[in-house]
């Protein structure tokens, strides 16, 4: 089935807080062009990037003298933006994704559902409060956020591990390759795939 249209979006958000400009594309090649103050996030959008084959820039800046959370938060709200604005009409897309993904000692089941409809289960404690910089409290701010404006379903789940880094980069990678999945257009899905006939 053609795609209907090329599945990019720009999101541009500034407040007295953060100040950020991102440009995603689906049916990309994995490439990134990321430009954060959080090293740490600036890794994991990589990651996300490369394993869900979505190009990616991304400029943020904002008050990390504060703390990370602000411009976790609003990157988080920028991508989920993006991707509902990308995926369009949702015509012949397969719409479900999961990935159960290993990283050394960890699992992490990740789900999605681009129903137009919000919901976001967390299923995972993080064992340390810190990864160098980054306060980890964050990364469930950034999925919360990015399900709400995506209004998706989102499921994590963590079924075992015990480093704080490979948990959370198992997640990140784990959604994108959901997310890959559940945006592929599928030649036998007719219209929206809804019995509903719209999402």
């Amino acid at each position: 089935m053609e795609i209907m249209n090329d599945r990019k979006a720009e999101i541009k958000r500034k407040t007295r807080e953060t100040d950020i400009e991102l440009e995603l594309s689906i049916d990309g090649q994995g490439s990134s062009d990321l430009d954060v103050q959080t090293p740490f996030l600036s890794h994991m959008l990589e990651l996300f990037a490369k394993h869900g084959l979505f190009n990616l820039t991304v400029k943020g800046h904002g008050d990390v003298e504060v703390d990370d959370h602000h411009l976790t938060e609003d990157i988080g709200i920028c991508l989920g933006q993006a991707f509902r604005e990308a995926i369009g009409d949702k015509h012949g897309m397969k719409r479900y994704g999961s990935m159960t993904l290993p990283m050394d000692e960890t699992l992490v089941t990740v789900a999605v559902d681009l129903s137009d409809r919000t919901h976001f289960e967390w299923k995972a404690e993080l064992p340390k409060g810190r990864v160098g910089t980054f306060d980890t409290e964050n990364v469930h701010e950034f999925f919360w956020k990015f399900a709400v404006e995506a209004r998706m379903n989102l499921h994590i789940v963590l079924h075992h591990g015990h480093n704080t880094h490979h948990i959370i980069e198992a997640m990140f990678k784990a959604l994108a390759r959901a997310l890959d999945e559940a945006t592929q257009i599928d030649p036998r899905v007719k219209g929206v795939p809804s019995t509903k006939g719209s999402l």
